[in-house]
């Protein structure tokens, strides 16, 4: 099959949907199918490359509407594309509606992932929902297949109730190769929050962990917490951290390269995604790359593998914005050496047996194939 994805921007941009749509697409092109992705030059590369063999066709853009690259080449690339399927994603407008105006122009099939839902601060939330009454009203109207992350999100988004009938669910995976335990020594009471650190991802619920860092000081004082990632919230959580007392207890190591990753996940020893919004946390690809590097996680109901971090005793979850039961998790982990291990093992088993990106292109291949 010749598939064209269309996220808003690419690797070796860093982030969910561009992470997902790379993972899927290597998979798919070893399955034998031709993939094409058609995205805004952000960062800037070659404007036509291959990656893995995914065939890479890089749009010059005029600035951005919320998180989103406005491409003015789009439509003109998506029309001389030949292909079978159209795969877009949401949240991002501009390349899903223009996706699905040329996926409806050349009557083929338009496949949308539903990473989650599309909402903004102050005017922009006004302006999001506009959008979600008109323009995507229509795009999940002519979609073909809605793939959601996790059956939750059919209840807790206001928008997807009436397409039930043409959703699939397919969760989000990991590299097992990439992401898989490292022979390090693990650092004593460390704790490990990895995000964008923006007025965005404010909803990763880092000023909660912050507050319950406090609590769990009160029993281990020398308790570190590692926070990964940079942005323009950097010094206003630094403040935060001073002004609580917690200069000590709480580093902070800025962006951090992608070859390092699997080792901050490996030698913390427990790492925590207090997500407090089901409308903007779609998944946590991040929960799924910590338990790969058999490392207990501590997350929240609203993330994506909550469930089965519960049912296979590989974490802890919590309910969002409750400090207080974040601080007792945290405490029930680094005071039981034991049993955090078996956890760790546990997430390994758990990622291995149902999350890795071969066995989910498989099922994406599935519902392609339905379709066309």
């Amino acid at each position: 099959m010749k598939i064209v994805q269309t996220p808003v921007r690419f690797y070796p941009f860093i982030g969910g949907v561009e992470n997902y749509v790379y993972y899927l697409s290597k998979e798919l092109v070893k399955l034998g199918h031709d993939i094409t992705v058609i995205c805004a030059n952000e960062p800037v590369s070659k404007k036509q490359e291959s990656v893995g063999g995914i065939e890479i066709k890089r749009l010059s853009y005029f600035g951005k509407i919320a998180n989103t690259n406005i491409t003015p080449q789009l439509p003109f690339a998506l029309s001389k594309e030949e292909f079978d399927v159209i795969h877009t994603h949401v949240p991002t407008p501009w390349s899903a509606d223009w996706s699905n105006v040329i996926s409806k122009f050349k009557k083929k099939p338009l496949v949308v992932t539903y990473h989650n839902d599309i909402i903004g601060n102050g005017i922009a939330n006004y302006i999001a929902g506009f959008y979600n009454s008109t323009a995507l009203k229509s795009l999940l109207g002519k979609a073909d297949k809605i793939i959601i992350t996790q059956p939750n999100y059919m209840y807790s988004s206001p928008y997807l109730g009436n397409y039930r009938d043409k959703i699939e669910v397919i969760p989000n995976g990991v590299d097992v190769d990439k992401f898989k335990p490292i022979n390090i020594k693990k650092e004593e009471n460390s704790i490990f929050f990895l995000s964008l650190l923006d007025e965005f991802h404010k909803y990763k619920g880092l000023d909660y962990l912050l507050n319950a860092l406090k609590i769990v000081k009160l029993e281990i004082e020398d308790v570190k917490l590692i926070v990964g990632g940079k942005g323009k919230l950097l010094d206003y959580y630094r403040n935060m951290v001073n002004e609580m007392g917690l200069g000590d207890n709480v580093e902070f190591h800025g962006f951090i390269p992608d070859e390092k990753i699997a080792e901050y996940y490996s030698k913390c020893c427990v790492f925590i995604l207090p997500s407090i919004s089901s409308k903007q946390e779609g998944f946590g690809i991040v929960a799924l790359e910590a338990l790969a590097c058999e490392t207990p996680v501590i997350s929240t109901e609203i993330v994506g593998v909550a469930d089965d971090v519960k049912e296979s005793n590989s974490g802890i979850i919590v309910p969002p914005k409750d400090v207080d039961k974040l601080a007792d998790a945290i405490l029930k982990i680094l005071s039981n050496k034991e049993s955090s291990f078996k956890m760790g093992i546990n997430g390994r088993k758990l990622v291995e047996e149902k999350y890795t990106w071969a066995g989910i292109a498989k099922m994406a291949e599935k519902v392609y194939r339905e379709l066309i």
